[in-house]
C-alpha cells in the first residue's frame, strides 16, 4: 500500500496526534536544522522540552558527530538524555544514554568489497552525469562504515549553496538510480540537499523504524515521524512506508509548531521551553525561576496522564 505523509502546516488534529503518539522520530537536516548547522534557539528549547514529554529519536543520514554538533551539544544541559535516541547513518547505528555516555547498541557496516564497488560506481556515474564540476568544500565521498555518502559539493559546503544546487532533487535522483543499477546488493537512496546515501540491502529509514518498534514494543503507527523529504523519492519515504504516522514539514519552523501543538494536547494546554525556562498555558507566557520550572517538569507525568 502506498502511504503518504500529512502536511504539518495544514491544521492537523493535535488532539488525535497526542492521543495516538507514544514517540516522536525526526529527520535532521531540513527538519530540525539546516544542513550540518546547529539547531537554532527557537526550536532547540522546544525540542529539548519534548524529551520530557515522550521518547524522541533522531534518524539521520549524517554521522554521529553531526548529531552531536547539531542537536546534543545545543541542548545537552537541559534535555532528558534518557529519552533521546540517536540513529545516525540512516539508522544503521543506534546510540542511547547509559548514564555515563552514549552507548552504541547496534551497528550494521557495509562489507569492504561492497564499499569499494560503491565508491567506484559513485565516481563513475557522477562523472557521466556531469556532477563533478565546479567548486567543492571538502571530500565528496565519505565512508561512514555503515553508510557511504556522496556529497556533490563536498562535505562542508555552505548551507545556502547546497540548498540551491538541486531544489527539485532531479540530480540526486538521477545519480541514485544510476548507482542502484550497479549495486543490486546495496540500498541506494537520494539523501540530503546534495547527497546520495548507500547502505546494506534493506537498510534505510524503514529499518530504523522497525528497530524502534522492537525496542519500545510499540506499533509503527504510534511513532510520529517528522521529515522534510517524505515524497516517493525522498530519504524519509521509507519511514512513511513503514507505517508511521508521518508529517511532512517545510523546515524547522513547521517542526516547532507541530511539537508545540502536540505538546499542548498532551499536557492540557502547556508549552514549555527548556532553554528559556519558560512555561506557556493557553497562550499566556511566563518565565519561571529554577525551582518553579523544575517543579513544573516534575508534574508532567501527572499532567500527561490526565490528558
Amino acid at each position: 500500500m502506498c502511504r503518504k505523509a500529512f502536511d504539518a502546516w495544514q491544521n492537523p488534529d493535535y488532539s488525535a496526534l497526542a492521543r495516538d503518539t507514544d514517540m516522536f522520530a525526526f529527520d535532521l537536516d531540513g527538519t530540525l536544522a539546516r544542513s550540518k548547522q546547529p539547531m537554532k534557539t527557537g526550536i532547540a528549547g522546544i525540542f529539548a522540552a519534548l524529551t520530557y514529554v515522550c521518547p524522541v529519536a533522531i534518524v539521520s543520514g549524517g554521522r554521529l558527530s553531526l548529531l552531536h554538533s547539531q542537536i546534543v551539544d545545543v541542548v545537552d544541559d537541559v534535555m532528558n538524555r534518557e529519552n533521546l535516541h540517536l540513529m545516525p547513518t540512516t539508522g544503521t547505528r543506534y546510540y542511547r544514554w547509559d548514564g555515563n555516555g552514549w552507548e552504541c547498541v547496534f551497528e550494521k557496516n557495509i562489507p569492504e568489497e561492497d564499499a569499494k564497488k560503491a565508491v567506484e560506481s559513485l565516481n563513475r556515474r557522477a562523472a557521466q552525469l556531469g556532477l563533478l564540476q565546479g567548486e567543492t568544500w571538502g571530500e565528496r565521498i565519505e565512508n561512514r562504515g555503515s553508510q557511504i555518502t556522496f556529497s556533490a559539493l563536498g562535505q562542508n559546503a555552505p548551507a545556502d549553496i547546497k540548498e540551491a544546487w538541486d531544489p527539485d532533487a532531479s540530480k540526486r535522483n538521477a545519480l541514485a538510480a544510476a548507482v542502484a543499477r550497479d549495486l543490486p546488493n546495496l540500498t541506494v537512496k537520494s539523501g540530503g540537499s546534495t547527497s546520495v546515501d548507500i547502505s546494506c540491502k534493506g537498510i534505510d529509514k524503514s529499518y530504523a523504524i522497525c528497530r524502534l518498534t522492537q525496542i519500545f514494543n510499540i506499533r509503527p503507527s504510534r511513532i510520529l515521524y517528522v521529515g522534510d523529504r517524505t515524497d516517493e523519492n525522498g530519504n524519509d519515504y521509507p519511514a512513511v512506508q513503514a507505517g508511521t504516522t508521518a508529517m511532512h514539514v517545510r523546515g524547522p519552523e513547521d517542526a516547532v509548531e507541530l511539537i508545540k501543538g502536540v505538546m499542548r494536547a498532551k499536557t492540557g494546554g502547556y508549552v514549555f521551553d527548556a532553554l528559556e525556562r519558560s512555561v506557556e498555558l493557553n497562550g499566556r507566557d511566563s518565565h519561571c525561576d529554577s525551582a518553579q520550572f523544575d517543579a513544573f517538569v516534575s508534574s508532567l507525568p501527572e499532567l500527561i496522564a490526565k490528558h
